[in-house]
């Protein structure tokens, strides 16, 4: 990767971060290659492992009232299913990440995101991000939570 050179001195103390560990955040659709091929070359550009995590919803998730222990073996056997296709995804878009490096969590995208990078020691999160606008800025996305409580540097790759 070749950088454009600047004749400006960089300002004394600067300092950019020599990542070790970046662990992409994809959906599981077609725009998680955007997210991956930017990740495959700050791993090169850093010399630095990665590790890829997606997250599903719980079926109840955002829906109040719903009694899950009434549903059960349902929910249970959805997610089983959900987390073997995914698995099957993530060895698809990424088979060059071994796969104890591949999470398929369930759970809030956000928090499980943060929870996947506090665990496996990853200092750089890799995110897609649309650009909300309107009602959807209001109620945030996952890249914003991803962002706060984050810890380690969040990257938000803005999705065409």
């Amino acid at each position: 990767m070749h950088w454009p050179q600047s004749s400006r001195p960089l300002p004394r103390g600067f300092q950019v971060n020599a990542y070790k560990h970046i662990l992409a955040a994809i959906d599981l659709n077609e725009e998680a290659s955007e997210v991956l091929n930017n990740v495959r070359n700050l791993a090169r550009l850093y010399d630095a492992r990665w590790s890829v995590v997606s997250v599903i919803r719980p079926l109840t998730y955002g829906y109040t009232g719903i009694e899950t222990a009434a549903l059960g073996h349902v929910v249970l056997n959805f997610e089983m299913e959900a987390q073997v296709m995914a698995r099957k995804r993530l060895a698809e878009l990424c088979a060059e990440v071994p796969e104890d490096r591949r999470h398929v969590l369930i759970g809030s995208p956000a928090v499980e995101v943060r929870a996947c990078a506090k665990a496996i020691g990853a200092d750089l999160i890799v995110i897609g991000s649309h650009g909300q606008h309107g009602l959807g800025l209001i109620l945030g996305s996952t890249a914003n939570g991803v962002l706060h409580g984050s810890p380690c540097d969040v990257l938000t790759i803005r999705i065409k």
